[in-house]
């Protein structure tokens, strides 16, 4: 390592699962002598609430799609200019967190992100890719190179997850019942070790840091069952979002009869049009068999399965 390697770390985590995911990440970089890493939390100016009420947690989708966040608190860099940038974020209605749209959004982050290369690290249920795609074009705006994406995902299958997942986030219990305990499973979080171990090596021999850096790792899994559902479910996000603002601005008490009533018909599509298009999409999929492929290449970079 020819000189000493400044990385920035920037996340925000409600439940602790995220610092943890991140922290295991970077742990093979931590105590070295040619690095240093400086680990950021983001700070909303209004915090959040864990585990959340109800009525908050689904009135909060309407800004989160549409990418208004709520305001953070500036970040403190103890550098101008920054090797390498690792951001580590969760999954709020196929949307990156407010905290994180806030921070990358922000002035700050645009002058920090500037022609500095940069790590996604995603922690979620299942569902990232659309989120993933609202990252990209924010750092893109933000002039920066994103050279790779680490996902983990919950432990349970997706139906288990449909029901585990919101009684954690509203009760903060991780297990209920007879039900798989909620999360992404503690082989996984350490197994992202694998990946800042990679990363060491490349400093180490002085490569270039770009998108083969974890090429071949199986840094991310594509569901392709999910494609459809994700690319129906922000287009039904994006609407009734921008419904519901509109409607906050007739009367609050107005947007949540309306959101209310989307929560119904948002359980009920999940209930019943998810499946159904999945059904149609493995019937399809001899004929989508290219296109889908395509998708899932396109979805997995800069990374790769």
């Amino acid at each position: 390592m020819s000189q000493t390697k400044n990385i920035l770390l920037v996340s925000y985590s409600q439940t602790g699962q995220l610092t943890r995911l991140a922290e295991s990440f970077i742990k093979p970089l931590q105590n070295q002598k040619d690095i240093n890493i400086e680990h950021l939390h983001i700070s909303p100016v209004k915090a959040y609430p864990f585990p959340w009420g109800f009525t908050q947690f689904f009135n909060t989708f309407p800004e989160t799609v549409l990418l208004k966040p709520e305001p953070i608190e500036p970040l403190k860099f103890k550098q101008e200019k920054y090797d390498l940038i690792i951001l580590a974020y969760t999954v709020w209605f196929l949307s990156p967190s407010q905290p994180i749209t806030a921070f990358l959004q922000s002035e700050q982050a645009k002058k920090v992100l500037k022609d500095t290369p940069v790590i996604t690290l995603i922690g979620c249920r299942n569902m990232w890719l659309m989120a993933q795609e609202k990252v990209k074009s924010l750092l893109k705006e933000a002039d920066s190179q994103l050279i790779g994406n680490v996902v983990k995902v919950d432990q349970s299958n997706d139906w288990a997850s449909f029901i585990t997942t919101p009684l954690w986030m509203l009760t903060g219990k991780k297990k209920v019942g007879n039900l798989p305990s909620a999360g992404i499973a503690e082989s996984e979080i350490q197994d992202a070790e694998r990946f800042g171990i990679k990363i060491l090596q490349s400093f180490s021999e002085n490569q270039a840091l770009d998108s083969n850096i974890f090429r071949g790792m199986g840094a991310v899994k594509i569901d392709e069952k999910l494609m459809m559902s994700e690319k129906a479910g922000r287009r039904s996000f994006y609407l009734w979002g921008k419904l519901l603002i509109k409607c906050g601005q007739i009367s609050p008490s107005f947007r949540l009869f309306v959101l209310y009533f989307y929560i119904v018909f948002l359980i009920i599509l999940i209930l019943t049009v998810v499946p159904l298009s999945a059904l149609i999409k493995s019937l399809l999929k001899p004929l989508l068999k290219n296109k889908l492929e395509a998708q899932k290449r396109y979805f997995a970079e800069p990374s790769g399965e």
